[in-house]
């Protein structure tokens, strides 16, 4: 009997090892396209700079490698996303596994992929993204952002948002709009990546789990948040209705000589007659 049990719990874990490798191989590649990604999204010509002066002070990052739209008349748009956050020291947690999905009706043809990063700028954000399903652009207290080209959001600027959305979006779509996608956390993935249950504030938060595979984006993050240009500050102006300093010009090397006063004779005033 012992030996049956025995028996049966093996071909349990043999049944069972198969599936939870092929999960965990799934989401390592998930992780490396979120790698690849963000490393395409934030070379963005002129925008490179912005993109990454926002990443140098974001709290956290949700990576959305592939987001695909598609429809006619009523479209729909998903993808699977990787949310990472960064501690007090500046070093970046393991992935938590997101999902990202929507939909929108309206005269609309045609299908889209676009990569997404969404850069979470302070913990009342990440504390909305983790406490449960965040819909995007749903939280009046969560003001959203934009950088970047092809991208219609909430608003067209960067500069005070809770969010910032940037993205690099291919196809017959004018742009990419992520409001009313809700993100949910999968669980799932988690289990099968870090061989436990964990939530993702216990990943991103407490940093309790780690994922050694996971060690090349935390690199690509902190590289691309390290390469933000620092400010150069302006050269001061000179005072109003001042003049520029005449230049000066230093006599070349070689004995001192006397300057030599000449002299001339004048003639004597003509003598006048009595």
């Amino acid at each position: 009997m012992r030996r049956l049990a025995l028996f049966a719990f093996a071909a349990l874990g043999l049944a069972c090892g198969p599936g939870d490798a092929r999960a965990q191989a799934e989401e390592q590649a998930l992780v490396d396209r979120a790698t690849l990604s963000l490393t395409e999204v934030f070379d963005i010509g002129d925008l490179s700079s912005d993109a990454r002066s926002l990443l140098g002070r974001a709290r956290a990052a949700m990576i959305c490698p592939r987001v695909i739209r598609g429809g006619f008349v009523i479209a729909g748009q998903g993808g699977d996303c990787v949310l990472v956050a960064r501690d007090g020291g500046g070093s970046w947690s393991s992935p938590a596994f997101y999902t990202m999905g929507g939909g929108s009706i309206g005269f609309q043809i045609g299908i889209q992929d676009a990569q997404v990063v969404m850069l979470i700028m302070n913990d009342k954000a990440l504390d909305a993204v983790l406490d449960s399903q965040f819909r995007v652009g749903a939280d009046a207290g969560v003001a959203l952002g934009t950088l970047g080209r092809g991208i219609a959001g909430s608003t067209t600027a960067a500069v005070g948002a809770d969010i910032v959305t940037i993205a690099r979006a291919r196809g017959l779509f004018a742009g990419v709009s992520l409001d009313g996608n809700v993100l949910s956390a999968r669980s799932a993935a988690m289990r099968a990546y870090f061989g436990r249950d964990v939530s993702a504030r216990q990943v991103v938060v407490g940093m309790e789990a780690h994922n050694p595979a996971a060690d090349p984006l935390r690199a690509a993050l902190m590289r691309l948040a390290a390469a933000a240009p620092a400010a150069t500050p302006a050269p001061a102006a000179a005072p109003q209705g001042s003049a520029p300093p005449a230049a000066v010009i230093t006599p070349g090397p070689g004995p001192a000589t006397t300057p030599r006063v000449q002299t001339e004779s004048l003639p004597n005033p003509p003598r006048g007659t009595r």
